[in-house]
């Protein structure tokens, strides 16, 4: 099924995704994919326009995918937001046929957002580890970090993505810096599978604050909103001993360990009415290319200090106060910056 908006064809079915598709591929025409589960921010759009200066068209998918859900998570809380997704697809557009400054090769030609049932036609297999169907299984990157405390996470990360690069079979696919492990992944998953498809990471959008981008941001609230940027401000910490020459672990997450620590003791000072709390999930530094855990950084490859947190709901809500989506449930947040390698 094909519907069409003024500017961007919205296709709900992987026929109708192959018919828009085949003309392209006979022309000669490159399509770039930009995988999403809607809820678009700042950074998504970043990777729209990028996808944009460098093929003729852009297809986004949205689709909220069950299966990188753990069956403890809220599925249907995720927050979906199609009108607006679809209204900031549309001005991006206008801003790509107007020139973009003479940066862009494209535009977005359209989105593919179908319904469960189209991307898993033998029916969902479902949450739990041991669920059985048809999974790809990345190992052993998809069990570490992120793949330890969300065991079906990168099993569904890495499905639904063989899914949607069959399904779309574009030239290039585009990935935030943020989910660090899972562009590794993804890398790996195309190199195995021998997949002709160019992998391209883009930088994490920050806000003003520092902060990363990202969907989970609309759980938050104001005050837990304000406590969120503890995690960046960690990073940032450990970024900077690095930078001026420390290369020991131990040296480089002391200096995140001290930022957050300096934060709960201040928090625990003050009411419950006032305060944020938030549990550590982990913090990692390592390897940019098989995020495995390093000793000490090779300056001539560089490192990723990365690390989770778990902002809790607050204890004492203020009257009439913002609690966010959701009306302020268990937020997980995770980011992760770049160590640079360093020339001699």
């Amino acid at each position: 099924m094909i519907s069409q908006n003024p500017r961007i064809t919205v296709l709900r079915t992987v026929q109708a995704l192959r018919q828009w598709r085949d003309p392209h591929r006979l022309a000669g025409r490159r399509v770039g994919l930009v995988p999403t589960m809607g809820a678009l921010h700042g950074g998504h759009l970043s990777l729209v326009r990028l996808a944009a200066a460098q093929n003729h068209h852009v297809v986004v998918s949205i689709f909220v995918n069950p299966a990188q859900f753990g069956a403890q998570e809220d599925l249907s809380s995720y927050p979906r937001t199609w009108d607006a997704d679809m209204a900031a697809l549309e001005t991006l557009d206008r801003e790509l046929s107007s020139g973009d400054g003479g940066r862009a090769m494209g535009k977005v030609s359209a989105v593919f957002a179908p319904p469960t049932e189209e991307m898993y036609p033998e029916g969902f297999p479902g949450q739990e580890v041991n669920s059985k169907g048809s999974f790809v299984n990345i190992t052993p990157l998809g069990e570490v970090l992120e793949g330890r405390s969300r065991p079906t996470f990168f099993r569904g990360v890495a499905t639904v993505c063989m899914k949607l690069f069959n399904a779309v079979q574009p030239e290039a696919v585009y990935f935030g810096q943020k989910d660090a492990q899972q562009t590794v992944l993804i890398r790996k998953l195309v190199r195995d599978f021998l997949l002709p498809i160019d992998v391209v990471v883009g930088p994490t959008m920050r806000e003003e604050d520092g902060m990363a981008a990202s969907s989970r941001n609309v759980y938050l609230g104001a005050r837990r909103r304000r406590g969120a940027r503890v995690l960046s401000q960690a990073l940032a910490a450990s970024s900077a001993k690095y930078d001026v020459g420390v290369n020991s672990r131990a040296d480089i997450l002391d200096a995140a360990n001290s930022v957050l620590d300096a934060y709960l003791v201040a928090e625990k000072s003050k009411l419950p009415s006032e305060r944020v709390k938030f549990e550590l999930d982990y913090l990692s530094l390592a390897d940019p290319d098989k995020m495995e855990e390093v000793q000490d950084v090779d300056s001539s490859k560089g490192a990723i200090i990365s690390g989770a947190i778990r902002m809790l709901p607050v204890e004492e809500a203020q009257p009439g106060e913002d609690l966010g989506h959701g009306g302020g449930p268990p937020v997980r947040l995770i980011d992760n910056m770049l160590l640079l390698p360093k020339t001699r």
